[in-house]
C-alpha cells in the first residue's frame, strides 16, 4: 500500500523529511477496524513528532492522527462497527499513523462519520474535537446548557485547529461568555464567525486587552499556545479560584504563580486514553458520535481552513511547513491517493 513516512528527523524543506513509500497492508487485531483511508488532516503533533522522534532501528515512521474513511474489515471482537461504515477518528500515538492507504485502529476511539460531510470535511474534526471536548467538559468541568452562571472563558489561540472547535462548543453548548484571541484581521474575523462574543489581540498584553474591552477578569482560561509566554497575563486575568487548562508544551512553567489566587491547573492530552487503554477509553467513541450529531444538526461546523490536494509527500511537506510557520487558520486537509 502507499504511505508517507520518514526515516530521520529532518527540516521540512528537506525532500527526505517526508517520503512516498510502499508498505505491507496492516492486519486488524481483535478490537481493531481496518480502514480504507479517504482523507486526513494535519496537526501540530505531526510536526512535533517528525522533528523530535527518530524512527526505531531505521524503520519507516508513518505520521497522521486524523482520518476519515470506510471500514474494510473488522477484528474478531468488534461490536461497534461493520464493513462499509464511514468513520472518523484521531488514532493513537503508540501505533502507526494514518498517512497510508489502509490503517488499523481500536474501535473504542472511532466515531461514525457525520452524514452531512464529505471525507475531507470530516477528517478536519476528530483530534481537535476530542481535545476541545475533553478540555471544556472534563478538565474545566463546564456544564452543558444555557443557564447563566456568570462564567467566562478566555481561549488563547482561538483561530487554530483546537481553538476553532472549542470556540463553537463553548458558545453553542454552554452559557459561557467566550473571549477568543487572534492577532491578524483574517483570524479575528474567523474567530468571531465561529461564535466568540469578543475577540482580542494576543500580540498585546492579554490582561490589558481584556480591561480595555470592558471584561477585566475571566473564570476559565484555555491556553492553546505560548502558555509560558502568557502565564503572568493569564494569572492576572483569572478570577480568584479560577481554572487554567493548557495543551501546549512549555519548556518551563512556574506554577507557584497560581497559588495566591488558588488557581487550578489542568492538562489536556487527548492521547492519554488510547496510550494507557484507560477503562473509559470508549468515551472518545461516544463523544465523536455526539460531535457527528451536532454537525448533522447544524449546531457545529467543520473547521477546514485549507485543502492541499491528494495525500502525498510533497503536499504533506507543504502542510507541515504552513503549520510550522504559525500562520495556519483552521485545519489543513488532504484527500485521496
Amino acid at each position: 500500500m502507499k504511505a508517507i513516512a520518514y526515516y530521520a528527523s529532518l527540516p521540512i524543506h528537506d525532500p527526505q523529511s517526508l517520503q512516498d513509500i510502499e508498505l505491507p497492508e496492516p492486519v486488524a487485531g481483535p478490537r481493531d477496524l481496518l480502514v480504507e483511508v479517504k482523507a486526513i488532516s494535519v496537526n501540530p503533533v505531526d510536526t512535533k513528532v517528525r522533528q523530535n522522534v527518530a524512527p526505531e532501528h531505521g524503520a519507516a515512521k508513518v505520521l497522521g492522527w486524523d482520518v476519515a474513511g470506510v471500514v474494510k474489515a473488522v477484528g474478531s471482537d468488534v461490536t461497534l462497527f461493520k464493513a462499509g461504515d464511514k468513520v472518523f477518528y484521531a488514532g493513537s500515538l503508540v501505533r502507526p499513523g494514518g498517512n497510508s492507504e489502509l490503517h488499523t485502529v481500536d474501535e473504542r476511539i472511532v466515531g461514525h462519520m457525520p452524514k452531512s460531510l464529505g471525507f475531507a470535511e470530516a477528517a478536519a474534526l476528530p483530534l481537535t474535537a476530542i481535545t476541545a471536548w475533553e478540555m471544556l467538559f472534563e478538565r474545566l468541568q463546564i456544564r452543558e446548557g444555557k443557564e447563566d452562571e456568570g462564567q467566562s472563558l478566555l481561549i488563547v489561540g482561538a483561530a487554530g485547529g483546537v481553538g476553532s472547535i472549542l470556540t463553537q462548543l463553548a458558545s453553542r453548548l454552554t452559557a459561557l461568555k467566550v473571549i477568543g484571541t487572534a492577532s491578524r484581521p483574517e483570524t479575528q474575523a474567523w474567530t468571531q464567525a465561529l461564535g466568540a462574543h469578543l475577540v482580542i489581540d494576543h500580540s498585546q498584553p492579554l490582561s490589558e486587552a481584556l480591561k480595555t474591552a470592558g471584561h477585566p477578569q475571566v473564570t476559565h482560561v484555555a491556553s492553546l499556545t505560548q502558555t509560558d509566554h502568557h502565564l503572568d497575563q493569564l494569572v492576572e486575568a483569572l478570577q480568584p479560584q479560577g481554572k487554567l487548562a493548557l495543551i501546549d508544551d512549555p519548556k518551563a512553567l512556574d506554577v507557584s504563580k497560581l497559588k495566591r489566587k488558588s488557581l487550578s491547573l489542568h492538562w489536556e492530552f487527548m492521547y492519554t486514553r488510547s496510550m494507557f487503554e484507560t477503562p473509559d477509553m470508549i468515551e472518545q467513541h461516544n463523544l465523536l458520535n455526539r460531535v457527528a450529531q451536532l454537525i448533522d444538526a447544524g449546531t457545529l461546523k467543520t473547521t477546514v481552513g485549507e485543502h492541499f490536494g491528494v495525500i502525498n509527500a510533497a503536499n504533506l511537506r507543504r502542510a507541515h511547513a504552513l503549520l510550522e510557520s504559525g500562520k495556519a487558520k483552521g485545519k489543513i486537509v488532504l484527500e485521496g491517493f
